[in-house]
């Protein structure tokens, strides 16, 4: 809504002040007229009321009131260009718009008064009154700030009205505007119009500083990640070698047989490998168990074991073998009991030592040691039930009494025992004698171990002899088992005999086929180290690797690492592991070596490796 400006101002007057006001212009006493502004109900449109000013109040002062404003309305629309310091404002109140008057042509043609902008009373009155106020009262009157005869310049000009924008719906809250219309806004410039470009851009702004991140931690990740443990590996490596040429061994008939050169490994077994009877040689594993909780070094007596009534009374009996001539009390020592043990077979003798090394009445507890023992030593197709092998149902295997056999002769007091081909003993009536002296006595350096023979078992034995080629003598061990002769056979003798001539024949070829043979060539791939990275360097025998056994021979292929371990990193050369070729304790070990350089990962390789 349009509103006219004028050049007057509202001031706060007694009743009384009007008179004056009128007096000091040279009306007082007459009928004079002060010129009020005011505004029409048609907006546009201004024009002076004349106002009578009279000492008698006999008629109410006609006042014009405005429009409420507020005051930052007053402040935009006075202009700058009045000079004047805006009054202070009075509290403004809405009141009614007052009616207007019909303006009579000599105030329409009047002269433009100075322009000078009424201001709202502070208070509402009323547009007439029907009697005299109390004197005193302030009222509020429109009075020319400059002679009304005289009008500057300035006057004439009327400041254009200010627009003011329209009020939000009460209710409603502006929301704030997406960053780059608000951008747009303030620059005065609309936004640019979405395409698949500018999104594109928006997209790659954002996502490519988050993949730069995650690629940058993932990276840092794999870096100090833990390198994962190097690993020696046979690759394609072979794990065994065979040695050229041929050997036939002359095995037996019936039965079955098994033949070790200790160092190389197996040369060969005979037969079906079916538990049956072992007669005496159960008492090796008699003697095993004495031996491992009760050690004696090679010369030594060990400690006095006491003869019981039990033993004297077993060494009465006609129908197995026996030492006679035993006394309740008389003490032996450890080593002559063995004597007595390994050399006449004393059944007698393998009872009383069962019964002293567990310290009890029977001989159970000491069978449960000897099948323990059995157990570890991986002696899978043996059950011992009795010491002595008297009973049949001690069974085992040519390949598991090999195994034993191997076991056993690491005992020096017991290899110096098996190889006497007769014994005197202290105490004994007589001298005692080897059941295996027609072998031990012969050419063929046998040294034991112990023979046995019974209707179940027939013959059986378990041998050991020894034959130097070059600067080694390895050990040849062998078993045979369930040998018998067609006939009289009286508790197995014949057919103990007929064990002793099939195992010489054996002994006699193996020993003759015994030779020195390069096994493993120097440079000669045998693995490699994998560092988990997909790197494999080569893993080589630093010197030849030569061996004793038959033509051939299988041998086994066992690469370890070194006391040092893996190095990270090393030159070609470096020794880093053993190279073990056959199996038992004559086994030849020769230094295994890097083929070629050994480098540390790479930071590509750690950032690449996969979990």
């Amino acid at each position: 809504m349009s509103k006219a400006v004028y050049g007057m101002t509202a001031v706060p007057v007694k009743r009384e002040g009007l008179h004056a006001a009128a007096a000091e212009h040279g009306d007082e006493g007459a009928a004079g007229t002060a010129h009020v502004a005011g505004t029409s109900g048609t907006p546009g449109t201004s024009g002076t009321a004349e106002v009578p000013v009279s000492p008698a109040p006999a008629e109410p002062v006609t006042e014009t009131v405005t429009e409420p404003v507020t005051d930052s309305e007053l402040e935009s629309e006075l202009e700058p260009e009045f000079g004047s310091e805006p009054e202070p404002a009075f509290e403004s109140r809405p009141e009614p718009e007052p009616e207007s008057r019909p303006e009579s042509a000599t105030e329409a043609e009047a002269e433009p008064v100075p322009a000078v902008r009424p201001r709202a009373r502070t208070r509402a009155e009323p547009a007439a009154s029907s009697g005299p106020e109390p004197d005193g009262e302030v009222t509020s009157a429109f009075i020319p700030l400059e002679p009304l005869d005289v009008v500057p310049q300035e006057a004439a000009r009327v400041s254009p009205p200010v627009p003011v924008s329209a009020p939000a719906p009460e209710g409603t809250a502006e929301q704030p505007l997406p960053p780059l219309d608000l951008l747009a806004r303030l620059t005065n410039s609309p936004p640019p119009p979405e395409t698949a470009a500018r999104s594109g851009g928006r997209r790659f702004k954002i996502w490519v500083p988050l993949f730069l991140l995650l690629v940058g931690v993932l990276a840092l990740v794999q870096a100090l990640r833990p390198l994962p443990a190097l690993v020696l590996a046979d690759g394609d490596a072979p794990a065994s070698v065979t040695l050229d040429g041929r050997f036939d061994a002359p095995w037996p008939e019936k039965g079955q047989a098994a033949v070790r050169v200790e160092g190389a490994g197996d040369v060969g077994t005979f037969g079906a490998q079916q538990p049956v009877p072992t007669a005496s040689v159960a008492k090796v594993m008699t003697a095993y168990v004495v031996l491992k909780g009760h050690p004696l070094k090679k010369d030594e007596a060990g400690p006095s074991i006491t003869v019981d009534d039990k033993a004297v009374a077993d060494g009465t009996s006609e129908n197995e073998s026996r030492v006679e001539g035993l006394t309740t009390g008389t003490r032996f020592t450890q080593q002559d009991m063995l004597k007595m043990l390994m050399i006449p077979s004393g059944n007698n003798i393998a009872r009383l030592l069962a019964r002293w090394d567990t310290g009890s009445d029977s001989e159970a507890a000491f069978v449960e040691k000897m099948n323990a023992e059995a157990k570890a030593l991986g002696m899978t197709s043996t059950t011992y039930t009795d010491p002595s092998g008297l009973d049949a149902k001690t069974v085992s295997t040519a390949v598991d009494q090999l195994k034993l056999a191997e076991a056993v002769m690491r005992f020096d007091a017991f290899r110096a025992i098996v190889q006497l081909p007769s014994a005197t003993i202290p105490g004994l009536p007589k001298a005692i004698v080897n059941n295996n002296d027609n072998l031990l006595l012969s050419p063929l350096s046998i040294k034991g171990i112990k023979t046995g023979s019974s209707s179940p078992a027939g013959g059986a034995l378990m041998w050991a002899a020894y034959k130097s080629v070059g600067d080694k003598t390895p050990l040849i061990l062998g078993t045979m088992l369930d040998q018998h002769v067609t006939g009289a056979d009286p508790n197995g003798s014949n057919s103990l005999l007929l064990v002793k001539d099939n195992s010489r024949k054996v002994i006699e070829a193996v020993r003759a086929a015994l030779t020195e043979a390069r096994a493993v060539k120097k440079g000669q791939v045998l693995g490699y180290v994998d560092d988990g990275f997909g790197t494999r360097t080569p893993v080589v025998a630093a010197q030849d690797a030569a061996v004793v056994a038959v033509p051939g021979q299988r041998l086994e292929l066992t690469l370890e690492v070194g006391e040092k371990g893996l190095p990270r990193e090393a030159r070609a050369g470096t020794e880093i592991g053993v190279l073990t070729v056959g199996t038992g304790p004559g086994a030849v070990k020769v230094p295994a070596a890097l083929g070629t350089d050994l480098s540390a990962p790479s930071f590509g390789d750690k950032l690449l490796r996969l979990p």
